[in-house]
């Protein structure tokens, strides 16, 4: 004979750091697959987006530096690179110092698509956020330093 199996108390999975970490996976890789949707029609890849932010924070940035920074190999770098370049949203400029290498730079165009990008994103979201309750908004304000300290370490 089958039975139920017990039921769980709400909120009992998120009291060990494991089943906070499982909840925390699954409701973050949800929110950001629903933010990716946001992007503009004919917009980039995810990867390609994640790499023309990148150069815009740092500006002067070499392929292989931008490769180690996004932890991606250099023939993929390479690859992603060449696809922004003939887009028109970055420049390739002679490095300073080596004749070798290039620096990458973010064009007016890049930079246009990119607050775009952000603009419908958090546009989204903003509309979200007014569908909780003031209370759950000031427990988002409180956690929103914590994420981000999270996704530094």
């Amino acid at each position: 004979m089958l039975t139920n199996p017990p039921k769980k108390e709400p909120g009992a999975s998120l009291r060990s750091d494991a089943g906070l970490a499982s909840a925390l996976r699954v409701s973050l890789a949800r929110l950001n697959r629903r933010l990716r949707r946001q992007s503009a029609v004919g917009a980039l890849t995810p990867t390609q987006l994640a790499v023309l932010a990148a150069v815009e924070r740092h500006s002067a940035i070499t392929p292989g530096e931008l490769a180690e920074l996004e932890k991606m190999q250099p023939p993929s770098m390479t690859r992603v690179v060449a696809v922004l370049d003939q887009r028109g949203l970055i420049t390739r400029t002679p490095h300073p110092t080596d004749r070798r290498q290039v620096s990458l730079g973010v064009t007016e165009q890049g930079s246009a698509l990119l607050k775009e990008e952000r603009r419908r994103k958090e546009a989204w979201l903003t509309q979200r956020l007014k569908e909780l309750t003031p209370e759950e908004r000031s427990v988002l304000r409180a956690a929103a330093p914590i994420l981000e300290k999270l996704s530094r370490i």
